[in-house]
This record gives C-alpha cells, structure tokens and sequence, in this order.
C-alpha cells in the first residue's frame, strides 16, 4: 500500500447549528472496535437527552485491513452515518471513530439537509483534530547480553521505539515494539 495513513492525535470537537438542530462532532482516536465503543458510550451518557447519535469508524486491524462501521442512529438510512465515514476516507485516516451527536431543533431538514449537516459536523470535528501521519509498528523478541541493553535502550529511544517487556536470567530477554521499517536493521544489530 503507497498510500500514507493518518491518525488522530487527540479528541476533537465541532459544533453546527442548523434549522435549530444542534449538530456536535466528536473525532477520537482509538486502537480497536471495543475502544471505539467504549468511547461511544461515554459520549452517549454525556448526551443522554440528544436525539441522536451516529458514527463511523475506520480501524486498522493487526492483519493489516481496514474495517468501517457506520451507524445512522435511527435517521433515514444513508443520512447520517455514511456522511460521518466519508471525511475519514478523504483524510485517509484511521485508528478514528466520529460521532455526531443531534439535538433536534424542531424544523425537519429532509434527507439532503442530514445528509450535509452530519458529513459537515463529522469534517469539522476533524478538520479541529490535530493528525499524525501512522507508522506501521512491529514486535520483536531479542535475547541479548546485558551489555547490549543500554545501547539497544538507546537505539530504540531514537527510533521511536519501546521495551514491551523484559527478563532477566543469565541474559536478557527482551519483547521490543518499533516502527516496522526499522525491524531488519535492530534484528541484524541484536542476534
């Protein structure tokens, strides 16, 4: 894939009014599926007297696909949750769920009316967003001497690296996270 994905860095938040009806974009960062619903509830209890609440999300999961979801929150179907997705897609981002959240004003829009103010809500949350462009992060587990783990400590501070975990017997064993395209490199350095 030649394409560069995006990522949120945090939580961002828009608000639109249209014909009375208030329109609240929410764009988060999450990891997973469970994580995008975790957040979702929480938002949902803190707009527990909104009419609706839809979303979408693009995930990427661990074997490297992108999963979308989008929900119309009982609006009419297409309206609501497709016009959230859309600006994820455009930005290429992922690892995001949008949430707008709609206190009904009164006056109906029709379908065409949702249909923009849900896509402009959703935009607007992420145009506030501050995005990081995704790097790819692998695991590797290293067995090394204990000589070698300040420099290994080292190497990793300065590529974006962690130590996940390590254990000491009469050497060190070592479940290191970094950015995929550096995994070759540290695995010749360290075996």
């Amino acid at each position: 894939m030649s394409s560069q994905f995006f990522i949120l860095r945090s939580p961002s938040t828009s608000e639109y009014e249209i014909k009375k009806s208030r329109f609240i974009g929410v764009a988060m960062p999450c990891d997973s599926e469970q994580s995008a619903l975790k957040q979702l509830r929480q938002l949902a209890a803190q707009h527990a007297s909104a009419n609706h609440l839809a979303f979408a999300w693009r995930i990427r999961v661990p074997e490297g696909f992108i999963t979308e979801r989008f929900f119309d929150a009982g609006e009419p179907s297409g309206t609501a949750g497709r016009p959230i997705l859309a600006p994820l897609q455009g930005e290429e981002l992922i690892n995001s769920v949008v949430a707008v959240v709609r206190y009904f004003g009164g006056i109906k829009l029709g379908t065409g009316g949702l249909t923009r103010a849900y896509g402009n809500a959703a935009k607007l949350a992420i145009d506030a967003a501050e995005k990081l462009p995704w790097v790819e992060m692998a695991q590797l587990k290293l067995q090394i001497d204990y000589s070698q783990l300040q420099m290994l400590e080292y190497q990793l501070k300065q590529i974006h690296g962690r130590i996940v975990d390590q254990q000491f017997t009469d050497t060190v064993t070592v479940l290191i996270e970094l950015p995929a395209k550096h995994l070759a490199a540290i695995r010749e350095q360290f075996s």
